[in-house]
């Protein structure tokens, strides 16, 4: 896991801030509510890909996987929050998803390349967080988020993958151009704590 860790620290513009560790643990409860959403809406990412490009059979098997497994550690989440007293209920989303997909193309095939990539951005910066965050953690929910490193780390290269092979050819100037916006939305400082905020002002 160590090498896959290495190569998300890689791709990734910049590490989380260490205020945004010190806020996620002053709002747990909040950290887990929005964590289900981030899960429940992965989920929702792949099958809404998998109903718009049904001719992709590579997609449609790395998607159906992918919505599997996100749909299973959503209800892992909600277990670790029955667990501790914590509500499932609404919450506003944080501006990370709709400030990396402004910047999404809106014409195919470069609509498909760039939102592949943004969920590979979201993917790897979700892993990147899940480790930064598990040494500060209580046991269960430390070894819950080590275990969900692998997943996230496949994640993040099937969706890259994806990208490259939807592009016909390398990727690395959009994901360049997505890098770019996503280190400002991590670097910013934030109104709101959310799994993708960046530091609370």
């Amino acid at each position: 896991m160590n090498a896959a860790l290495q190569d998300i620290h890689d791709f990734l513009p910049c590490p989380t801030p260490r205020q945004w560790i010190n806020n996620a643990l002053e709002n747990q409860e909040l950290m887990l509510i929005d964590h289900a959403h981030c899960e429940k809406k992965a989920a929702s990412t792949a099958l809404s890909l998998m109903y718009r490009y049904v001719d992709n059979t590579d997609l449609l098997n790395k998607m159906s996987r992918l919505a599997r497994e996100e749909l299973r550690h959503f209800e892992q989440v909600l277990a670790i929050m029955k667990k501790r007293g914590v509500e499932y209920g609404h919450l506003t989303p944080s501006r990370y998803a709709a400030g990396l997909r402004q910047e999404v193309r809106s014409e195919d095939p470069g609509r498909l390349v760039d939102v592949l990539v943004v969920g590979a951005i979201i993917e790897a910066r979700s892993c990147e967080r899940f480790a930064a965050l598990a040494p500060h953690l209580d046991d269960t929910l430390a070894g819950f988020y080590t275990s969900l490193l692998k997943s996230e780390a496949r994640h993040y290269r099937d969706y890259l993958t994806l990208a490259e092979q939807a592009a016909g050819e390398p990727v690395a100037g959009r994901v360049a151009r997505f890098l770019e916006l996503e280190r400002e939305l991590i670097e910013a400082p934030d109104s709101e704590f959310r799994f993708h905020s960046g530091p609370l002002a």
